[in-house]
């Protein structure tokens, strides 16, 4: 088997700030000794939650999306841009914001990372059951004074997957994650574990991962 190359940050040039995201240009050295320009995205983490009630429906809600000029049927959720809060309190934060829920059980379906081609984002995706209404809190503002909030059957959201109805990736991910789950009697993580630097990928830092995690059965 031949050994995982290395790829060195030579130098890092920052070329756009932005209030969400910002723009850099690395000079990374490839395997053989050649230096390549990579363009990249820095974005802050998210979570997401595929909020199931006792009926096996799930909480949805249409957002219009500007860089696609469309509403998209989404999972509640939202940044990690509070400084020192964690991921699940950043999720119980964001249902209660956008959807006035609160849920009594959290585990963490899955992290993805939605784009790694060209985005450092990470995502934690929560399973949150027990649900209670509570309002809407905080302050709601721009898109999120639009949102159209929804429960439907997770089969049917599934459903809506493969017609093509449902297209946001973290949205995607998560229900087909839960129904799987739910229906695999899979073990989930508990909600409150941590979410690790190998898992939140290697943000900004001069040394890429050698490789990826070890798969086990």
């Amino acid at each position: 088997m031949t050994e995982p190359g290395v790829f060195d940050v030579v130098s890092s040039e920052t070329v756009f700030e932005g209030r969400i995201v910002q723009v850099r240009v690395d000079q990374v050295r490839m395997p053989g000794g050649k230096v390549a320009a990579r363009e990249t995205v820095g974005h802050d983490r998210a979570v997401a939650i595929v909020a199931l009630d006792d009926e096996q429906r799930v909480v949805l809600v249409a957002q219009y999306r500007h860089p696609v000029r469309r509403r998209l049927w989404e999972l509640p959720a939202g940044l990690l841009d509070v400084d020192g809060e964690l991921p699940l309190a950043a999720a119980q934060r964001e249902l209660a914001e956008e959807t006035g829920l609160r849920a009594n059980r959290w585990q963490v379906l899955v992290d993805v990372v939605p784009s790694p081609g060209i985005m450092d984002e990470g995502v934690r995706i929560f399973l949150a059951r027990g649900l209670v209404e509570i309002g809407r809190q905080g302050e709601i503002a721009h898109e999120e004074a639009d949102l159209t909030i929804e429960r439907v059957p997770l089969a049917v959201a599934v459903d809506g997957i493969f017609r093509g109805d449902i297209v946001n990736g973290m949205a995607v991910s998560g229900l087909l994650a839960a129904q799987a789950a739910l229906t695999g009697e899979r073990s989930l993580r508990p909600g409150a574990q941590p979410w690790t630097d190998s898992q939140a990928l290697v943000r900004g830092d001069d040394e890429a991962l050698t490789q990826p995690p070890a798969l086990r059965a």
